[in-house]
């Protein structure tokens, strides 16, 4: 895995050729955003919020269209075969970097995309249900010796699996039961009708749950307690170990794509965040938002690539 960092990490310098000029033609018509997973995910919300801001900054139609399958491998696959123009714009998640470990083809290299832009956040958090008597995680973890406890998630090789796998069977060394979804909203109506008693979430699909206490958050995989959530002590502070597990929206052009777009594109998207223009949007959405430079964008890419990889090893996780 270490290995597939670096490699992924150069492309960085390796778009294709490009220069001022390209830079200052592009966009000259509409732009298509293909989203990897279906309508209502935070791809797709962040999706449209973008491309609604870029649409008024460079007064181009920007399309988006939705490519779900595959845990996102099925738009990737598309988009790694479009014209490196600058016109098509893959959207996707965490899974971009999960897949190349948890799948053993996934219908696409990492040497055939270029990352044009690390875009936004969103933290995981172990919620449970109202009724569950276990109410921290030291109690859940303690429980779960003499009782068939059970966490649902967005599905596998998602990063709140990978979290969930983290805590339980790598930290704790603890019998909790992984029980897929096939996404975010199913996953928490199961815990909210107690047929799972606990679910790994993201805050964006979770948070509005647990402000009308439909469940209870437990704690959450960042460095510091989140402001949205105070009261709610991280994973680390539980006795855990220290854990970051989030999950990312990135955009992605094919790797000949002229290098002067890509930075154009990159440039584009982190001005109108250091300006402001998305808080709102990205705040509604339960996001944060990112500005990485391009080469740090991807070097980023490549170093989730590593741990997650070395995560899905040591838990055994494999896509059924």
């Amino acid at each position: 895995m270490q290995l597939a960092r670096v490699l992924f990490a150069a492309l960085a310098l390796c778009a294709g050729p490009g220069n001022l000029l390209a830079q200052e033609a592009w966009p000259q018509k509409n732009v298509k955003f293909l989203v990897a997973f279906a309508p209502a995910g935070p791809a797709d919300v962040i999706a449209r919020i973008v491309a609604q801001a870029l649409q008024d900054k460079w007064g181009k139609t920007i399309i988006v269209e939705n490519r779900a399958g595959a845990g996102g491998n099925l738009g990737a696959a598309q988009v790694a075969r479009s014209d490196p123009d600058g016109y098509t714009v893959l959207v996707t998640t965490s899974a971009f970097p999960v897949n190349v470990s948890l799948f053993e083809k996934p219908g696409y290299a990492l040497s055939e995309f270029a990352t044009a832009a690390y875009a936004a956040t969103t933290p995981n958090l172990l919620v449970r249900m109202p009724g569950l008597r276990h109410t921290t995680l030291p109690e859940i973890i303690a429980a779960s010796k003499t009782e068939n406890l059970a966490y649902a998630s967005a599905g596998i090789g998602t990063t709140t699996q990978l979290a969930g796998e983290l805590i339980f069977k790598i930290l704790a060394k603890a019998d909790v039961r992984h029980v897929p979804f096939t996404g975010a909203a199913p996953a928490v109506n199961a815990v909210m009708a107690g047929q799972v008693p606990l679910a790994m979430l993201t805050l964006s699909s979770g948070g509005a749950f647990i402000k009308a206490d439909s469940v209870k958050a437990v704690a959450v995989t960042t460095a510091k307690r989140l402001k949205e959530l105070p009261d709610v002590p991280t994973v680390e502070e539980t006795g855990l170990g220290k854990i970051e597990a989030a999950t990312d929206i990135f955009f992605f052009m094919p790797a000949k794509t002229p290098a002067a777009i890509v930075e154009k594109f990159n440039a584009d998207l982190n001005s109108l965040v250091a300006a402001g223009a998305l808080d709102k949007a990205y705040e509604a959405a339960g996001v944060s938002p990112v500005t990485f430079n391009r080469a740090r964008a991807q070097a980023y890419v490549g170093a989730e690539i590593e741990k997650w990889g070395d995560v899905i090893k040591a838990a055994g996780i494999k896509q059924e």
